[in-house]
């Protein structure tokens, strides 16, 4: 094939594996062989409609096996997959489809709403409608839409074999940043490749194993550490759309699931689940948990079904893989990031640049095949984003102990994450900003049992402004992702600046750890 991608995959693995099951969702079990010809026809259906290699083809649905039939049909054409958050807000899947330049999207039924309401003024000039059910959707699509099934049928498969390269992007996928705006971080065929081959040798995956896929595929992780490198082997993977965690240890058992990847907080959610001292879980023996520290208590847990985690750093940049803690040392190294994948360097440099000794504390870096090409059409920030050897700036700071494990102890950026997500308190900070009468506000994430951590705002008023932590939460109800709400509001009189008038932070943080308010506006 001159096809050296990841749309090659299905066909040259329909050889390997026939007959094999590659995909179950529900009651639906896609065989390589099917999948491979459902990828075959829906890249028929690309190149009859005139889509060409670098052509941006969005997809906007929770797990399902037409999201891996589109970005592998994608990939077969030589267009580029791009994966959109189903939790994000109308303008913010507008300005991803704008900003990407996208001309089809494919989207779940069920999100018909949002994607209709997302549609306006991009440059998507067909949608595909992936049906709920075939007994229950839509009585007629949309003026500009396809159901995705009629269109798989309404083709004949064409032995589609356009040139890619492993340096020809792959995926677009979006990550906010300092600025607040979203940007598309470019992975090519290589890139990917690369992260899966790490997954391979540092996992020890086989073609027997069977991974349950509870995460969304929209974000990397579940994407590229668990779903294309069990594809990648010839496993199976067992799709979710909603994480539930009775109906996850449920599965387990009747799947004989091998592989489970997800944030502490799916995992310590089945841990207190009643079903959890009686499931059977003997077929797992691969425990995947990356977004944020694993706790002892979790570790304990786990122990004590015969269980061990392996955990991980990294960050959609680099594909996302940087580093993995081996299961064997989960309990003797509690918070510990774990070594650098197999094909992956990891340094730790000082503010002059100069490399970090055993324990210093300075900024992660990272080299490797895995690492992005850059972000989209931002030159400038691509540049910001490398040394001037390559090495990728993470934003986070950490150490390595004297055995090289990779500790991370805070962000040079103030992201944080929530349940999984990420959340950037400047694209917060910006969208408080838009209500009438607010002055200034900052954002932190603050401590929370079962998410992680969740935002919490700091926000002053003009005199006399009647509002309230209500009033900004109904502002910014249909603005942002939920997950990105401050589930708790201080208003306060004013925030702690430095002498330049950037607001510190950290003060807010303590003022948080002794009770909250600082100075609250009522009390004033």
């Amino acid at each position: 094939m001159r096809n050296a991608g990841l749309g090659s995959w299905p066909r040259r693995r329909r050889i390997k594996s026939t007959g094999r099951p590659a995909v179950i969702a529900g009651d639906t079990t896609v065989t390589f062989d099917g999948l491979a010809e459902q990828v075959d026809r829906f890249a028929t259906f690309l190149l009859e409609r005139g889509t060409r290699p670098g052509d941006r083809i969005a997809y906007l649905g929770e797990n399902h096996p037409a999201y891996l039939v589109s970005l592998f049909g994608a990939g077969l054409v030589g267009a580029v997959f791009v994966p959109i958050n189903t939790r994000l807000a109308p303008p913010e899947v507008r300005y991803i489809l704008e900003d990407s330049g996208a001309t089809l999207l494919v989207h779940a039924e069920e999100l018909t709403g949002l994607a209709t309401a997302s549609l306006e003024g991009t440059g998507v000039t067909t949608r595909i409608i992936v049906p709920a059910a075939s007994d229950n959707r839509l009585s007629e699509p949309p003026p500009d839409g396809a159901w995705f099934d009629v269109v798989l049928e309404g083709v004949d498969p064409l032995l589609v074999d356009e040139p890619v390269t492993l340096d020809d992007p792959a995926l677009l996928l979006y990550t906010s940043g300092t600025t607040g705006r979203p940007k598309g971080a470019v992975l090519t065929h290589g890139n990917v490749t690369w992260n899966c081959m790490n997954v391979l040798v540092d996992y020890d995956l086989t073609s027997e194993a069977v991974a349950l896929m509870v995460s969304p595929m929209f974000h990397v992780a579940s994407l590229c550490m668990g779903t294309l490198p069990v594809l990648l082997k010839g496993g199976c993977v067992v799709l979710e759309t909603k994480f539930d965690p009775g109906r996850a240890l449920e599965l387990i058992e009747s799947h004989r699931i091998t592989m489970l990847s997800g944030v502490p907080t799916t995992f310590q959610m089945m841990a207190d689940h009643p079903r959890w001292a009686t499931t059977d879980l003997s077929s797992l023996h691969t425990l995947t948990c990356g977004g944020s520290a694993i706790t002892r208590r979790l570790v304990e847990a786990y122990q004590e079904r015969g269980l061990a985690f392996t955990c991980g750093y990294g960050m959609t940049e680099t594909s996302p893989g940087a580093t993995s803690l081996p299961a064997r040392f989960s309990a003797e190294r509690i918070g510990s990031s774990g070594l650098p994948h197999f094909f992956t360097d990891v340094r730790i440099v000082l503010p002059d640049g100069s490399p970090a000794g055993p324990g210093e504390i300075g900024e992660i870096l990272v080299q490797g095949p895995n690492v992005m090409a850059g972000y989209w059409n931002r030159p400038d920030a691509t540049a910001l984003a490398f040394t001037e050897d390559r090495w990728l700036h993470t934003g986070d700071l950490g150490y390595r102990d004297e055995d090289g494990f990779l500790f991370v102890t805070d962000r040079l950026k103030d992201m944080f994450i929530s349940g999984g997500e990420n959340v950037y308190p400047v694209e917060v900070e910006a969208a408080i900003l838009e209500l009438p009468g607010v002055v200034s506000a900052a954002v932190i994430g603050v401590p929370d049992e079962r998410w992680g951590e969740v935002p919490h705002a700091y926000v002053t008023f003009r005199p006399g402004v009647p509002l309230d932590e209500d009033a900004i939460r109904r502002h910014l109800a249909g603005r942002l992702a939920r997950y990105k709400i401050p589930r708790s509001v201080d208003v306060v009189e004013q925030l702690p600046v430095t002498a330049t008038g950037k607001i510190r932070k950290d003060q807010l943080r303590t003022m948080y750890a002794q009770g909250r308010g600082g100075v609250q506006a009522d009390d004033a």
